[in-house]
């Protein structure tokens, strides 16, 4: 996740679609936090509902240096949210063929063994099987190469940015997805993504009903206020199968230009949210 996210995405907003679930704003709805590598060093948030914490550096083959204070700050969340009170967001890539750590079989990383693949035999090249078990590799070393404690109990939502390293192949960035996800889910624990539609249709296509990702909860984007974030709440899904269940805003005042380091950004549980009554 990038702080210009917010920027990027703001026209994004108020951008409603019908069908999805209608919500009451409240002055007394529980928010959370997540925080990242920029809050290393920094005062966290406090009394939040729940949080959210990057594994990564930035990207997807580094270590957030604050990982375990900040996991550890997320624990002490007060839970009145209907949201764990600690999840983690990892950052994503399908880069292909050519980087040091493209994998050449369907052997885990961390333990040796042999994965299953649904796309077949990964020989080394660009193929769904090999971005498959590149999406495993990245969501195993994030599990267990990191310090983050009992992996299999948390919720981990898969960042997906246009900033990052994708194949031209929408196919093959759905496969890489998919194999983060089985890995995830391989281990007890939960899945959602991270996006926008601008950012993810380009990288991923049209999701159908068959794919893992298909039903995969939403954490959206964009917002400058927490009333534009529980508007946000009302979003299609990415994924028709999908729910928009947290909604993350970020306000200037809260973090000026100067601001070393930068504040945390604020999230809001859509399932949290009172719904409206009558039309």
């Amino acid at each position: 996740m990038r702080s210009g996210i917010v920027a990027v995405t703001a026209a994004l907003a108020f951008v409603t679609a019908s069908g999805g679930a209608a919500y009451a704003s409240s002055p007394s709805v529980p928010t959370g936090n997540d925080v990242s590598y920029p809050q290393c060093g920094a005062a966290l948030p406090s009394g939040q509902a729940f949080g959210i914490v990057a594994v990564n550096d930035g990207l997807a083959n580094t270590t957030n240096p604050c990982l375990p204070a900040e996991i550890g700050w997320a624990q002490a969340s007060t839970g009145t949210a209907r949201q764990p009170r600690a999840s983690l967001y990892v950052n994503t890539a399908d880069p292909g063929r050519g980087v040091g750590d493209w994998p050449a079989g369907n052997d885990d990383p961390t333990n040796g063994d042999h994965v299953k693949d649904p796309y077949g035999t990964c020989a080394g090249g660009n193929s769904r099987a090999c971005a498959w078990q590149y999406g495993w590799d990245l969501a195993a070393l994030d599990a267990q190469t990191r310090g983050v404690p009992g992996p299999g109990h948390y919720q981990w939502w898969l960042d997906v940015e246009t900033i990052n390293s994708w194949q031209s192949s929408t196919q093959e960035n759905r496969a890489d997805l998919e194999g983060m996800a089985a890995y995830f889910r391989h281990l007890g624990g939960t899945v959602g993504i991270y996006s926008t539609p601008r950012q993810w249709d380009p990288i991923v296509g049209t999701v159908p009903s068959t794919s893992p990702l298909y039903r995969l909860p939403d954490w959206i984007p964009g917002a400058k206020t927490l009333s534009q974030a529980t508007k946000n709440c009302r979003l299609a899904p990415l994924t028709r199968g999908g729910t928009v269940t947290v909604a993350q805003w970020a306000t200037a005042s809260a973090s000026p230009p100067s601001a070393t380091p930068p504040a945390a950004n604020r999230d809001v549980s859509c399932r949290s949210l009172p719904a409206k009554t009558g039309k």
